[in-house]
């Protein structure tokens, strides 16, 4: 897993026009650029947000590109909830869930 590459994608999704147009664009071949693996590209592309939550992509970061592919607010945070239930707890970054 490589999480530094997918939070970076999503935080150039949210700052830079350029990453921006070219997303919609192709979407396919801007995921190209980034070494991300299949796990990542397939969460990114249905949007699984629940899941790219539990691989750690920071939810400052996530909340942008839920919204950018369309997700409400209550959406956004029962999709998380949602993904802690079916793919398990946070594993990485800010949000890892160490206790019981």
């Amino acid at each position: 897993m490589s999480i530094y590459y997918l939070q970076k994608l999503i935080y150039q999704l949210n700052r830079d026009e350029h990453v921006r147009q070219r997303y919609e664009r192709d979407f396919e071949e801007l995921l190209a650029d980034y070494p991300l693996d299949d796990v990542e590209r397939t969460a990114l592309r249905e949007p699984d947000i629940g899941l790219l939550y539990v691989m750690g992509v920071n939810g400052q970061l996530l909340m942008h590109y839920a919204a950018l592919r369309g997700y409400e607010w209550d959406d956004y945070l029962q999709a998380m909830r949602d993904g802690v239930e079916r793919h398990g707890p946070v594993r990485a970054g800010l949000y890892a869930m160490t206790g019981t």
